[in-house]
């Protein structure tokens, strides 16, 4: 496979780092970031054309493929940008996969930049688990009813637009059964506490009671939601893997710089060969999670490679972050320096849409398949 960049992602790549570099520097990151996020620079990102990026043409974008994907969750990596992206990103690919033409028509709505959608899935006991959703869905009259909880959904607070999984037949760990809604942000009935996360951006815990919608608010088919989420879950686990790499990048370099003005025993510490061994170690496997995540088109096979991807992301992003700390000192634990800020969301993404244990044992439960 050519893992050469196009003209085009070359171009989008310097614009969106450049853009990062000039106007998402760490204090106004830091001074944003835990609040949730920028509206101005979101809107900016639109025009940009980071958010179409990750889009085909016939969904009104201009990229969607894992090249193009890559290319922009690596650069918001490298600035740690904490703008609703995955959530964009997850909620259109199912929009593009299973809508309507009148749903798919809200796709324009994410790529401009108007309307933050959010993927309301997890659950508090249902530990990563796709097929493990304990919300209901019932008919009433021509519509739906939706009661039950969600937990830890990201800009849940601040979202337009709701994608919820909820079970409309069988038992709760079965895979037929589930469904997909979409649910305004603001619908009557919606409860939603709102919290900021440890690496910046905002959470929120929402629960449905009695939530009353339309017969137009389920995605596709009902009680066949489960492989639609797996699709858009399945591009958010790449677009982490490109993340991971673009802050695991900045990480490294930011050691390496401090480890040539370091000294002991009267020399740069960076000199010495074991520590030098450790860093080139760790730009090695930044760039084999690169490789790994790619995407394929054998659903097994694919899938496979995201979690093997999402393992990696895992161990390596702790180990990248813990080791880059160390090379530090105590510095290393700053609120000033940035480093402490890029260690935080290496070990946070390791946690987000199935951590290494989740994804080692779904790893090699495909492999049985």
């Amino acid at each position: 496979m050519n893992f050469t960049h196009t003209e085009d992602r070359r171009m989008l790549a310097d614009s969106l780092n450049r853009f990062v570099t000039e106007q998402y520097g760490s204090e106004f990151r830091n001074q944003t970031a835990y609040q949730g996020f920028s509206p101005e620079r979101w809107q900016q990102f639109a025009e940009l054309g980071a958010i179409g990026a990750l889009f085909s043409e016939a969904d009104g974008g201009f990229g969607g493929s894992g090249f193009d994907i890559a290319v922009v969750f690596e650069s918001l990596g490298r600035g740690l940008v904490t703008e609703p992206f995955l959530g964009a990103l997850m909620v259109g690919r199912a929009l593009a996969a299973a809508g309507s033409e009148a749903q798919k028509a809200r796709l324009a709505e994410l790529i401009e930049g108007s309307t933050v959608a959010a993927l309301a899935h997890d659950e508090p006991a249902n530990h990563y688990e796709l097929s493990r959703v304990s919300t209901l869905a019932e008919r009433q009259g021509d519509g739906w009813v939706i009661s039950g909880a969600k937990s830890v959904v990201l800009f849940g607070d601040q979202a337009g637009l709701l994608l919820v999984s909820a079970r409309t037949s069988g038992a709760l760990d079965d895979e037929a059964g589930i469904s997909l809604f979409l649910v305004p942000g603001d619908a009557a009935g919606l409860q939603c506490r709102g919290y900021g996360r440890i690496d910046g951006g905002h959470a929120a815990e929402l629960v449905f009671d009695q939530v009353r919608l339309g017969a137009d608010a389920l995605l596709g088919a009902e009680g066949q939601g489960l492989a639609t989420l797996e699709h858009a879950v399945g591009y958010g686990v790449l677009a982490l893997c490109a993340e991971a790499v673009g802050a695991m990048d900045v990480a490294k370099q930011a050691t390496l710089e401090y480890l040539q003005t370091r000294k002991q025993f009267g020399k740069p510490i960076g000199s010495f060969q074991a520590v030098k061994h450790m860093c080139a170690e760790m730009l090695l496997r930044s760039q084999q999670i690169a490789v790994a995540a790619i995407d394929g088109d054998d659903r097994i096979a694919r899938e496979r490679a995201l979690s093997a991807a999402k393992f990696t992301i895992g161990r390596i992003g702790t180990l990248v972050a813990e080791e880059s700390i160390q090379l530090h000192g105590g510095i290393g634990m700053t609120w000033e320096l940035p480093l402490s800020h890029y260690a935080k969301r290496l070990v946070m993404v390791d946690h987000q849409l199935g951590d290494e244990d989740h994804h080692l044992a779904r790893y090699m439960a495909l492999g049985r398949d």
